[in-house]
């Protein structure tokens, strides 16, 4: 549900290429090297963006909260971020009841929540919740999940009418904008409908279940999105869920890079199809 009062940042004009990236997840390994990918490709701070959902299901929530930080990044507020900082007793990502993600949720929450202590927690209250940039000729919105639910869950074959819904409620509330880039999903994905483009830069702490171990960031360039992959020390970040007693599947999505949770993606990106529900 939107928010009965959102916090804007417009940030005006971003020169050069913009990274976006998004769902750090609380995976150091990861976040660590795409500040070292963004140092590699000359981005400065101010054209460093985060869709949220810094902390979630790996092991180093803080560290993870600090390099992002000190990256200089901009970042926006995701579900977890606003529940965390109220301490709210579960992640609001809006996952089904008695899914998988819905039940495999309380542990990873649970060990962020307490991981964050005051500082961490004053830090993602005073997030924004969404931002405004120009690039070129074109003006962005950045949300989390939509901006009429920060947890809405979009995906490539969701309907023209869902990214037109959430079009019509950032418009409402900043003016005419020519993209949207989101995140939460945790699938990166370029749509255009009705000639806006709705873009969902991927998360950069868990693969987009495609078998691989690399996950996704979105370059902003002079020629559009540019949808890029993230290499980084999976196995090491695996090994740290274990130590830290988070072996409860999403450790092996980390190696595998395939999901332990397909009930929450549409039939049509399941890689075991559920046909017995109909």
């Amino acid at each position: 549900m939107m928010p009965v009062s959102m916090t804007i940042s417009d940030l005006g004009e971003l020169p050069g290429d913009v990274l976006i990236f998004g769902g750090c997840y609380s995976n150091l390994q990861a976040t660590e090297a795409l500040v070292a990918e963004a140092a590699a490709r000359g981005i400065p701070a101010a054209n460093l963006i985060c869709t949220g959902d810094v902390v979630a299901y790996c092991t180093d929530p803080v560290a993870t909260v600090r390099v992002v930080r000190a990256s200089g990044a901009v970042v926006i507020a995701g579900n977890v971020e606003r529940q965390i900082a109220a301490e709210a007793a579960d992640c609001g990502c809006g996952f089904e009841a008695g899914s998988v993600c819905d039940r495999l949720s309380s542990g990873w929450y649970a060990f962020a929540a307490a991981a964050c202590d005051a500082d961490v927690r004053g830090w993602m209250a005073g997030l924004p919740d969404f931002l405004i940039f120009r690039h070129g000729p074109r003006r962005y919105a950045v949300v989390h999940g939509g901006a009429t639910d920060i947890a809405r869950f979009l995906w490539p074959s969701s309907g023209d009418d869902l990214f037109l819904e959430e079009f019509a409620a950032i418009e409402a509330i900043a003016g005419p904008v020519d993209g949207i880039i989101a995140g939460h999903s945790g699938i990166a994905f370029e749509r255009v409908v009705h000639g806006k483009h709705w873009i969902n830069a991927g998360v950069i702490g868990m693969p987009p279940h495609d078998g691989r171990q690399m996950t996704r960031f979105v370059l902003l360039t002079d020629r559009g999105a540019m949808i890029e992959r993230l290499s980084y020390d999976a196995p090491g970040a695996a090994e740290a869920m274990v130590r830290a007693g988070l072996g409860q599947g999403y450790h092996e999505a980390l190696i595998t890079g395939r999901w332990p949770s397909e009930d929450v993606l549409p039939r049509e990106m399941r890689v075991v199809q559920d046909f017995a529900s109909g």
